[in-house]
């Protein structure tokens, strides 16, 4: 759906994102593009797809404002892939990226989709890459690049890329690499670009950075949101575990037994305990790769392969590493450390339940981190329901039940006359009972007793009410003892009157002047806190007003279109 205004300024269309699932089939794609959708399993477009393949298959710049994990880049690349010439081996299509690890994603992503597209040449560019293999694969003839914005940039200076024939610009996650400090290198690529082209925004916020940024290179852009309640959490069981910090790794391996995940990424706050914990877990035989930002450039590859190839079930990182990471398939997001920035755990648990499946989020904590939980609750309007972390006997129970179904499959599968009767040989010379035998078999399988692990109290949570009147019995108890501290001073400066008058004016004299000196004093102290009072109102006041033009530039974005109606 899109309503058009009349308007000179750059954003004459808005598409609100309400509309109907559509399918691949019904939108005008390609029929080669359709048959490698088809064969990576997607029948319907997401709402980001639905709503931007029809702009830009129109030609139209546009900008889009969506999460991670939604559907971005198929919705981006169709469009491109479609207006690509097999026939010019030159670049005819540009995608800046925030990192490395989401370039390569997005190449992949865009090499299946042009799977039937004979001809079609994608190539990831980006740093820590040898420069002279990229020179290479450019000069055989590329026609759609995505990469880093700096090392984009470096191969514009070299002119190893040229940009005569690009008709497509894509910025994808541009929050994100304004952020990192990309601004100048993404508008460098841009000036770069020739006259006529065609130009698609992504981001998942709309500071006034990036507004300036569509004010300036983009014409007429068709403005395409899916409001973030919609993709983040909707599809998200999110759970909370109360552990004690020593017992955190020991509840960890039980969820993870508990609930089976094939595919889980665990988030930890620090590089030392991402190395930890990777130990931890394969001391215990868990397939987990460690991911954080000492590893070079060829261990990171390393790592994301053997996860994305599922070689490795689980991927621990810390929240800077795993930054532009875009795997399907992760079943469950496991919060080793509460994050302390709230935006770090939307994004966290956004990870799962993606492609309308259902995700599964699991955050341990200890004492006042259940005030973290809240707020998380009341910043991002969701519940995170309470937990008790499962016994010994819930472990046993999983396990063995997913043994008898493995031991079920073999049975129908296999020929056991021989292994029967080395068993019953076995029991008979030993005088043990094949059940006795069974038994062990299935404990050998299972492996250790899950350690015990010690109950966390619930820190206490008290009500707003009993703050209040917590409060208000504190004041009161205050105040009794500042009347009796009153009382005793009170007290003693009659007893040193009497010893001054039997002393005489002189130290009556003294004391006055004294009290005097104190007077001034306190009145000078008083006007100094009241200044640094009023100094830092004003700084709280200004910054407030730079954090609301700067994060809320999306309201000024959208009451601009509402005053184009």
């Amino acid at each position: 759906m899109e309503e058009k205004f009349e308007t000179t300024g750059q954003i004459s269309e808005e598409a609100d994102g309400t509309a109907q699932s559509l399918k691949y089939s019904e939108s005008g794609i390609h029929t080669d593009i359709l048959k490698a959708v088809r064969e990576m399993g997607f029948e319907v477009m997401t709402p980001i797809q639905e709503q931007a393949i029809p702009v830009l298959l129109d030609g139209k710049d546009m900008i889009g404002q969506a999460q991670t994990g939604t559907g971005k880049t198929a919705a981006f690349a169709i469009p491109m892939i479609q207006g690509v010439d097999p026939e010019i081996h030159k670049p005819q299509g540009i995608i800046l990226c925030p990192t490395r690890e989401l370039a390569m994603q997005a190449a992949e992503e865009i090499r299946k989709l042009a799977k039937y597209m004979q001809g079609i040449k994608v190539l990831p560019v980006y740093g820590g890459q040898d420069i002279g293999r990229q020179i290479k694969a450019l000069s055989q003839g590329v026609q759609i690049i995505v990469g880093t914005p700096g090392r984009v940039m470096d191969h514009l200076r070299r002119h190893t890329i040229k940009t005569s024939h690009i008709k497509m610009i894509v910025l994808d996650e541009a929050d994100e690499m304004l952020n990192m400090g990309f601004r100048e290198d993404i508008e460098t690529v841009l000036e770069d670009m020739p006259e006529e082209h065609q130009m698609a925004l992504f981001s998942a916020t709309m500071p006034q950075a990036i507004l300036d940024i569509t004010g300036t290179y983009q014409k007429d852009a068709v403005y395409v949101k899916v409001t973030p309640k919609e993709v983040t959490v909707a599809a998200i069981k999110q759970y909370y575990y109360r552990v004690a910090k020593k017992d955190k790794t020991e509840a960890l391996c039980r969820l993870i037994d508990y609930y089976q995940p094939s595919r889980s990424l665990i988030f930890c706050n620090t590089k030392r305990m991402v190395d930890e914990i990777t130990i931890r877990l394969k001391e215990k035989g868990y397939e987990a790769e460690g991911l954080h930002g000492d590893l070079s450039q060829n261990q990171r590859d390393t790592v994301m392969n053997l996860f994305r190839n599922g070689r490795c079930e689980i991927l621990i990182a810390t929240d800077v590493a795993a930054r532009g990471i875009d795997v399907s398939g992760v079943d469950a997001v496991f919060n080793y450390d509460v994050p302390e920035d709230i935006e770090y755990y939307v994004h966290r648990i956004g990870r799962t339940g993606r492609a309308g499946k259902t995700g599964r989020s699991f955050t341990l904590i200890s004492g006042r981190e259940i005030f973290k939980i809240r707020n998380i609750e009341r910043v991002c309007h969701t519940t995170i329901k309470e937990r008790k972390i499962p016994t010994p006997a819930d472990i046993t129970k999983v396990k063995a039940g997913k043994l008898f179904i493995e031991a079920i499959e073999v049975m129908e599968s296999k020929d056991l006359t021989e292994m029967k009767r080395r068993i019953q040989q076995s029991a008979e010379e030993n005088d043990y009972d094949v059940l006795d035998l069974a038994a062990a078999f299935m404990q050998m399988s299972m492996g250790d007793e899950p350690e015990e692990i010690a109950e966390e109290k619930p820190y206490p949570e008290k009500s707003r009410r009993d703050r209040d009147r917590r409060g208000r019995r504190d004041r009161r108890e205050d105040e009794r003892r500042d009347g009796a501290r009153r009382d005793r001073r009170d007290s003693e400066r009659r007893d040193a009157g009497r010893r001054d008058k039997r002393d005489g004016g002189r130290r009556e004299a003294d004391r006055r002047d004294r009290k005097s000196g104190e007077r001034n004093m306190d009145r000078r102290e008083t006007e100094r806190r009241e200044k640094e009072r009023r100094d830092r109102d004003k700084r709280d006041f200004k910054k407030g007003k730079t954090e609301k033009r700067e994060k809320g530039g999306i309201y000024a974005f959208e009451k601009f279109l509402s005053k184009k109606k």
